[in-house]
């Protein structure tokens, strides 16, 4: 049986400081192909090779990676500072029009760390530049130093509304995560639903009310370990049964249109 395909969002970079490239984590392919089971494939994410209506159509469903680079503050409203960091205006430029369109479809998108922000910038909210710098706040980010496995450490826990959908799904008001980032939700955009917070107030977990499909995003990193995390693997699972939903529903319109 065909499994469906992952667009996953690839970042840019430059190997040996030279050679530009469009990449994805291996963590992100295995727990889209092990746990989700499903076909990873690492989307260009330039809108000089793809377009918006052609993954939508190629693919059954997205996996918004992180990415050291941030969504361009100009994208809600705000101008950029030397606290917003690095960005990738044509990241930008294929995954907010990308979301926008997947809510209103209901094909399935599962949000990580920088993919969380950009739902949320997607849908008219704002972005923090940097979490840390807030009064009472604590450092979100990765530590600077130390092996994958101190990097991606659990770090801190995560409270889900009592009976929300997170609650539903992993069985628990309270989890243990990882954190690697250093911006947050500032406001919360048009019908993002944030259901799930850390110690300190920030933003964790969020979904698009009235949405058709798969809408969860997480601002820690699920991809770590997901097959066997216990948080972890349950979200890459029902992100997999969503995307074989879609799946089987563009297979039954071929066949109507037969």
């Amino acid at each position: 049986m065909t499994r469906p395909i992952i667009g996953i969002i690839g970042n840019s970079y430059l190997l040996n400081d030279q050679y530009p490239t469009h990449a994805g984590g291996t963590m992100n392919s295995a727990a889209i192909s092990d746990v989700a089971g499903c076909m990873p494939m690492i989307v260009p994410s330039d809108p000089r090779y793809v377009t918006v209506e052609e993954l939508l159509q190629t693919c059954d469903g997205f996996l918004l990676t992180g990415g050291r680079p941030n969504v361009h503050p100009e994208e809600y409203g705000e101008p950029p500072t030397a606290a917003h960091g690095d960005f990738d205006r044509c990241r930008d430029a294929i995954t907010l029009p990308l979301v926008r369109a997947c809510v209103e479809r209901g094909q399935p998108f599962f949000g990580i760390c920088r993919g969380f922000q950009e739902v949320n910038v997607a849908m008219g909210g704002t972005l923090y530049p940097e979490i840390r710098d807030l009064p009472g706040r604590d450092n979100h980010r990765m530590p600077p130093d130390g092996t994958l496995e101190e990097k991606f450490a659990i770090r801190h826990a995560v409270h889900f509304d009592d009976g929300g959908r997170f609650h539903a799904l992993l069985g628990a008001t309270e989890v243990m995560t990882n954190t690697l980032h250093g911006q947050g939700i500032k406001t919360p955009g048009a019908r993002v639903v944030i259901e799930g917070h850390a110690d300190d107030g920030t933003p964790e977990a969020i979904w698009i009310k009235d949405a058709p499909g798969f809408t969860l995003s997480v601002q820690w990193h699920p991809e770590w370990n997901a097959a066997t995390d216990p948080v972890s693997r349950p979200l890459f699972q029902a992100f997999g049964d969503a995307a074989r939903a879609w799946a089987a529903g563009k297979s039954k319109q071929v066949l109507r249109s037969a």
